[in-house]
């Protein structure tokens, strides 16, 4: 099914849009994939620790699967510097785990959210099939880590090391800076043996940039997409979206919708998303309207 004139979708010039993850097939071409999100953290920005237990983590990751997630995101260490440090012994604990489980009851494709490249292979070693780097490679050993396995990696742009604070962020042209940015990463994690079709960008909503940065990436997001890879969006419940709307966290999925639809209708491919029900319904909906997909049914003045 082609889409309809008139759509007005931009669709991004994807050099390898069909993509196997986790033995599972994606054309980006005409797909958006919701990727979940499991904070085995007991300090994590939005559920506060909600899954840190072990069980609950698991069942949350396979909950996600079962209301419409393509992909589920673990983590084992906040993003955020103001949390206390957790070394690689304890993120190992924390994620390994809920990877076998998962792994064990799901075929959801799994990615890990770790810098480490010691994380990273085991992780993978473990059925993780993303590494999603949001220091944006910060250690270049995780790219050399991605290039001995099958894994897919993300590369987000992200100006501070892991557990550093940059406070007052300061840009010229965000999006200009952050696509440049992104591109020679690309290059980087290629020179390092990472094939070009199993590379993910992320522009890194709220990561180093303050409210204005954000909405500026989202209104020129297409501009980030043109660099040819996959997109993920990373957006659900940031601050960039509670500054905007003057929401508290619990209040935010609407607003968080509004603005993964903006990013998907500008080429992201990839929503990260905190309620993947809601998210993948949006994402049903954006690829009906685009043409990607029929309607489930048709009965409104029919008959």
């Amino acid at each position: 099914m082609t889409p309809p004139r008139g759509t007005g979708m931009p669709l991004p010039p994807l050099t390898s849009p069909v993509r196997m993850i986790g033995g599972r097939r994606f054309d980006f071409a005409r797909e958006i994939a919701i990727m979940a999100i499991v904070n085995r953290t007991p300090d994590s920005f939005f559920d506060q620790g909600r899954d840190f237990e072990l069980d609950r983590a698991v069942e949350s990751a396979c909950a996600a699967a079962a209301a419409g997630a393509d992909w589920v995101d673990i983590g084992g260490v906040p993003f955020s510097p103001d949390t206390p440090p957790v070394g690689e012994a304890e993120e190992l604990d924390r994620v390994l785990p809920v990877i076998t489980e998962t792994a064990r009851r799901s075929s959801v494709v799994i990615s890990v959210d770790t810098w480490r490249p010691e994380v990273a292979r085991r992780a993978i070693a473990a059925g993780a099939s993303v590494i999603n780097d949001t220091s944006g490679l910060h250690d270049q050993e995780l790219a050399e880590v991605v290039a001995g396995s099958a894994a897919t990696l993300v590369v987000t742009h992200s100006r501070a090391a892991p557990g550093q604070h940059l406070r007052r962020p300061q840009y010229g042209d965000v999006v200009t800076e952050v696509r440049q940015f992104l591109a020679d990463r690309v290059n980087l994690a290629i020179g390092l043996g990472v094939p070009e079709d199993r590379i993910v960008i992320d522009p890194g909503h709220d990561l180093n940039k303050n409210t204005q940065h954000s909405l500026e990436l989202t209104r020129r997001l297409s501009e980030i997409a043109r660099l040819g890879l996959p997109l993920l969006a990373a957006v659900s419940n940031k601050d960039f979206i509670g500054e905007a709307t003057g929401l508290d966290k619990p209040d935010r999925l609407a607003p968080s919708i509004a603005a993964a639809a903006v990013c998907a209708w500008q080429g992201a491919r990839i929503l990260r998303m905190h309620d993947a029900a809601a998210a993948a319904a949006a994402a049903t909906m954006i690829e009906t309207i685009a043409g990607f997909t029929a309607p489930v049914y048709e009965r409104h003045n029919l008959n």
